[in-house]
This record gives structure tokens, C-alpha cells and sequence, in this order.
């Protein structure tokens, strides 16, 4: 804008220039102050349409696993399966002591991610939630709840786990327990990571290894395995 105003700056004021009569300098003059509107008008439309695709609480990503093809993961094996069933993404974890992840294939620097997720079977004792700032499978993010009412958020670096900010995961009263659903809300925003539990913040702390990654899913058993989780409604928000 500022680069437009400085031309129209610039131009002759209608009084007389070289030879050309005044009628033609002002017809010149009109022909001018139209290109200069639509410039202007231009540059104005540009700013406010890219200001819409950049501003905060913008969907830029989501699923609601209707489609079958919408390009997550789909395996089973012996330490468990991962796909989609019922207009959600299903994930049944085999073996004990194990996790299975799945991920957008999306690439994310500061995101708000949200999921519906369920319990289907298995032991209470179990976690699930979702995937911030994914390098590889050896590092990442991520944020679990329990069904029996536990939360962490964590750490994999290198292919070393570690929580974050706690020494194991802490009870919370805001996390349904047993079949019922929770709604997870994980912010991975410069080095604050944060973690939500049907509308209420429970976890609060930073990090500063990962910057920008792919986001996803991700459920595990402890020592039992048979653990099985749906997930529905995965959306990636502009924080």
C-alpha cells in the first residue's frame, strides 16, 4: 500500500505538462486516478482475503473419517490394526506394552488439534490421544489420556520417551471414565505445549526440541494389551 501511495505521490499535478494541452492532461489525469483506484482496491481485496486464509480459529485441516481414502493409515498385524471402521478411525492395540500411531502425511508449525475419542475394549488402564510436531516415529509429541482418568503429555526423542513436566501420569477428574467419550484438545504453539480434556485445560508445559512436524493419532496398552479406541471428528486449527 505504502509503495502505491508513494507513485500517486509522484504524479504531475493537472496544471500543464510539456507541449500537451490542459483538456488532455486532465483526460491523462482521469486515466490515472482510475488505475489508481483499481490498484488500490486490488491491494486492499489481497490484504483482506489473505488476512481471512491466515487468521486465528481457521480449520486447516480436518477429518471425519467418513471416506475411507483419506489417506491414513490402513495395517494389521500381530501387535495390532489401525483403520478405518464405521465413519471413524479404529485402532486396536494386540500386544502389551505397545503403541500404534498414525499420522495426516500434513505438515504443521503452530496448530490446535482436536479429536473425539473413545473407548471400545480392553482395559481401562490403557492411553490414547494425539500427535504434535511428528519428525518420525523417534520423535514427537504427544498428549495421552486414560480410561481410568489419567493424562501426560510426552516426549519421544531419538527414541527415547520421556514426560513432561510430571513423573508419571496424574488423575484428573475432567476425563470421562470407562466407555465414555472425551473430546482432546492439544496446542503445540512455539515451545508452550498444552493439553485439554473436554474443554478444561489439565496440562501446561514447554519444550523447545521440536518446532514444526505432522500431526496425528496415537493409542497404546501398558501391561495388558487388547486396548481398542475410535477416533472421530479430527480437526487442526490456526491457534
Amino acid at each position: 500500500m505504502q509503495s502505491l501511495l508513494q507513485t500517486f505521490c509522484c504524479i504531475p499535478q493537472p496544471e500543464f505538462i510539456g507541449n500537451l494541452h490542459p483538456r488532455y492532461v486532465l483526460i491523462s489525469m482521469k486515466i490515472i486516478w482510475s488505475l489508481f483506484l483499481v490498484l488500490f482496491l486490488t491491494a486492499c481485496q489481497s490484504s483482506v482475503i489473505s488476512e481471512l486464509v491466515t487468521r486465528s480459529g481457521q480449520s486447516l485441516y480436518h477429518d471425519d473419517f467418513s471416506d475411507p481414502s483419506s489417506g491414513w493409515t490402513q495395517a494389521d498385524g500381530a501387535n495390532g490394526a489401525l483403520g478405518y471402521s464405521n465413519g471413524t478411525y479404529h485402532m486396536q492395540v494386540i500386544s502389551s506394552g505397545y503403541d500404534l500411531w498414525a499420522i495426516s502425511r500434513q505438515a504443521y508449525r503452530d496448530v490446535q488439534i482436536e479429536v473425539d475419542a473413545t473407548r471400545l475394549a480392553g482395559p481401562a488402564y490403557n492411553r490414547f490421544g494425539l500427535i504434535c510436531r511428528f519428525q518420525d516415529i523417534d520423535d514427537l509429541y504427544n498428549f495421552f489420556i486414560s480410561s481410568d482418568g489419567y493424562y501426560t503429555i510426552g516426549k519421544i526423542k531419538n527414541g527415547t520417551t520421556s514426560l513432561l513436566g510430571q513423573e508419571m501420569m496424574v488423575y484428573n477428574t475432567a476425563i470421562v471414565q470407562g466407555d465414555g467419550p472425551n473430546h482432546l484438545r492439544f496446542d503445540c504453539v512455539g515451545d508452550t505445549l498444552r493439553g485439554y480434556v473436554n474443554g478444561l485445560l489439565i496440562a501446561n508445559v514447554t519444550d523447545a526440541d521440536f518446532s514444526s512436524g505432522d500431526v496425528g493419532l496415537i493409542a497404546g496398552a501398558f501391561g495388558e494389551g487388547g486396548v481398542e479406541v475410535s477416533f472421530d471428528n479430527f480437526v487442526v486449527i490456526k491457534p
